[in-house]
This record gives C-alpha cells, structure tokens and sequence, in this order.
C-alpha cells in the first residue's frame, strides 16, 4: 500500500501545510472541515501537491524534509514532475 507525502495551500494567506496520508483527497477534507487545530484557522485549503512513497517510514522522512522547505522551494517542487496532484481529480481544487 503507498503513502503520500502532501502539501496543501490557504486560500486565506497562500501558507503551505506539509502533510502525509494513505488517502490525501481524504485528508484534505479533514482540513477543510477543521478537524486539525493547526489547520483549521486558515481553511479553505487545497491540494496543491502530492507524492506517492512506498513505505510509511521513507514518507514520514519525506514529509520532515519537506517541512523545512522554504516558500520557493515549495514552489518548484508544485511544478516538479514528481507531482501527481492531477491523479487525485477535482479535490486537488
């Protein structure tokens, strides 16, 4: 079973939230219905990247390396082919 290793973008302040889940589509509606504390003062959010990893470790190492990306990074790494936010339909808003 893969995991996923997600960023999602508020429409509120344009911030990034790093993330990772079984089921990222899932996940974001968890933010938007603020069931996170961290996430719930900036909602709506939408997915603006996901990366599928095969091991619930190596995600959980992604997503601490991803948490010390800076704004311009997490800009490129949404352009970054690496990015199949279009595998996940309209939810990646």
């Amino acid at each position: 079973m893969p995991f996923y290793v997600y960023i999602i973008q508020s429409q509120v302040d344009q911030s990034y939230y790093k993330g990772f889940s079984e089921n990222p589509p899932k996940r974001l509606v968890q933010h938007n219905a603020g069931e996170c504390t961290y996430t719930s003062r900036k909602t709506p959010w939408v997915l603006v990247y996901v990366e599928e990893i095969q091991s619930k470790r190596d995600a959980l190492i992604r997503e601490k390396v991803l948490k010390k990306y800076a704004h311009k990074q997490i800009q490129s790494l949404i352009l970054n082919e690496r990015n199949i936010v279009k595998n996940f339909g309209s939810s990646a808003g």
